[in-house]
């Protein structure tokens, strides 16, 4: 196996203000500069409602400043100038053909006094391994699902609904969520091709939710819903510079979403503020809690941190943020415990890798067993098949190891299953999480979220620094993780990351809130083309003269 950080699911390799018309245009990601083909800025206005978090956009449809109608016309221009043309981010794969009537009617409750929830006629996007019962195939960005049209609401959809959300469209993904083969390229699809970092374009929007990371980043849609097995929604929201939360396994339905992992696959929400994460938590969670009522700006005074320097990794400038976020929380009155050593399990790589291949295998078979007649693959091994039929197009890059690993394995009942599930749980965990909390009697514990972003490489497939950050424990463990932006390293977004116990997920929103209310370090995209159109790196990399 190779040894590059594929943390997102593979966890034992890791330890993984513009004018209007913006630059000039051109759809190579590599050029010196790139505009939009129309007159839609790069970067709106700082007065403009759609640079807005999900909350005042919200407010602004509820104090009728704006229609739904009118946000998702702006919403769908911007996709069109954007994401398939100008800079070409690629992260949006398509787009609800109902979703203009759908903010009509949102738009015509409203007038006849009727709203459904905070969300009445906000327009989000979905990561397209999510059904909803809209005219939309869910592909995991697989030429095999391109017909996988449901006609069902994933659960967490529903709740959308509920909450009064209009569906805009399904954004592009690492595809089958990253699980296909260990030289894969984070953001990448067959159906979708590459999704690019709106900050630098040429650095990788990370995986699997790239699409949604970057589609948030850029505002083509008020908010978004992505999913996780180990880093898939933590890692995209850093890189992009937004906000990310995964929260506690099973908090979120998993029905109707193309799976991984029984034991460490959920939903989360990505958006611009943690306010507007708790507000898409309070529509697609299981149980009856107000997460935005439970916000307290206040949160972090008297709360115990445990500083997980073992896991701030040796990037200087990562490490500098990481400090002066670590300085932040002491200065809204949080005690600091530095812990700086963690010895892991040397089996533990094995076991957590085993437990995704007999997962996926397990997990995946089901799934595909309940597609429509229209989806001609029924098992893993029939995915495998299709994919070398089709190997012009979805192996041009990179195999499909992993799956084929997947598909040697036995069933959920073989013992080896048992005792690598036992062994990984263990290990991030009780030896892991549940100790620190225990030990050093804890309330939340941070790290950062992760390294600078790498460059995409289409001939190596990821190649990341060495690694910063400890996701893979909440991953594994199944424990809540917020990530908030805490900086930029030569404009490329970095993030902290609040981990908690299980079902704490109220309280760590309220201190990756309480956090963000004193920092205020989200960044606008800058749509560099590459690190050279950074004026103090184009000047080091020329020879004086």
């Amino acid at each position: 196996m190779t040894n590059r950080p594929v943390f997102f699911v593979l966890p034992f390799l890791m330890l993984l203000g513009a004018c209007a018309t913006g630059p000039v245009a051109d759809s190579n990601p590599d050029s010196a500069s790139v505009t939009t083909t129309t007159m839609e800025p790069l970067v709106p206005a700082d007065g403009d409602l759609i640079r807005q978090p999900l909350a005042e956009i919200a407010a602004a449809l509820r104090n009728g400043e704006v229609t739904s109608e009118a946000l998702v016309e702006r919403y769908l221009a911007r996709i069109d100038a954007i994401d398939r043309q100008g800079p070409k981010l690629q992260s949006v794969l398509s787009l609800n053909p109902d979703a203009l009537t759908d903010a009509r009617a949102r738009d015509a409750q409203r007038e006849n006094g009727e709203t459904l929830g905070p969300l009445h006629g906000v327009p989000i996007l979905l990561k397209d391994n999510i059904e909803s019962r809209d005219n939309l195939a869910t592909t995991a960005g697989a030429i095999v699902l391109a017909d996988n049209v449901t006609g069902r609401d994933a659960p967490l959809v529903a709740g959308l609904r509920a909450a009064g959300a209009v569906i805009l469209g399904k954004t592009n993904l690492s595809q089958w969520a990253n699980f296909r083969s260990s030289d894969s390229i984070s953001g990448w699809s067959a159906l979708g091709g590459q999704v690019r970092n709106p900050h630098m374009l040429d650095r990788s929007p990370c995986g699997s939710s790239s699409g949604s990371g970057a589609a948030v980043a850029a505002w083509l849609g008020a908010a978004a819903i992505g999913t996780e097995t180990n880093g898939s929604i933590i890692c995209p929201s850093q890189v992009n510079g937004i906000v990310g939360f995964k929260p506690t396994v099973g908090l979120v339905s998993q029905q109707h979403i193309v799976p991984i992992s029984s034991t460490q696959d959920t939903a989360g929400p990505m958006t611009r503020s943690v306010t507007g994460a708790a507000m898409m938590l309070d529509a697609i969670d299981t149980v009856d809690v107000d997460y935005v009522a439970a916000l307290d700006a206040n949160a972090l005074s008297g709360a115990r941190i445990g500083v997980l320097r073992f896991a701030e990794g040796s990037n200087d400038d990562v490490i500098e943020h990481f400090n002066a976020a670590v300085e932040a929380l002491r200065q809204a009155g949080a005690e600091l415990i530095e812990i700086d050593e963690f010895e892991r399990d040397p089996n533990y790589g094995r076991a957590s890798f085993d437990v995704l291949l007999y997962e996926f295998k397990a997990t995946l078979n089901e799934y595909l067993a309940d597609t429509p007649e229209t989806v001609s693959a029924r098992t893993l091994d029939d995915v495998i098949a299709f994919n070398e039929t089709q190997s012009e197009r979805e192996l041009a890059l990179f195999g499909q190891d992993l799956m084929e690993q997947a598909a040697a394995k036995g069933g959920l009942d073989e013992p080896r299953y048992a005792e690598a599930r036992e062994l990984a749980q263990k290990v991030a965990g009780q030896d892991g999480l549940d100790a620190f909390f225990e030990d050093h009697d804890l309330d939340v514990v941070i790290s950062p979220s992760g390294p600078v972003a790498s460059r995409v490489d289409p001939i190596n497939g990821d190649v990341w620094p060495s690694w910063a950050g400890a996701g893979w424990m909440a991953a594994v463990a199944g424990y809540p993780h917020a990530t908030v932006p805490m900086g930029t390293v030569h404009g490329v977004p970095v993030g902290v990351s609040f981990m908690g116990r299980a079902g704490d997920d109220s309280r760590v929103l309220s201190f990756a809130f309480a956090y963000e209310q004193r920092s205020q370090l989200i960044t606008a995209p800058a749509f560099h083309s590459s690190a050279l159109d950074r004026p103090e790196i184009a000047e080091a990399m020329t020879a004086p003269r």
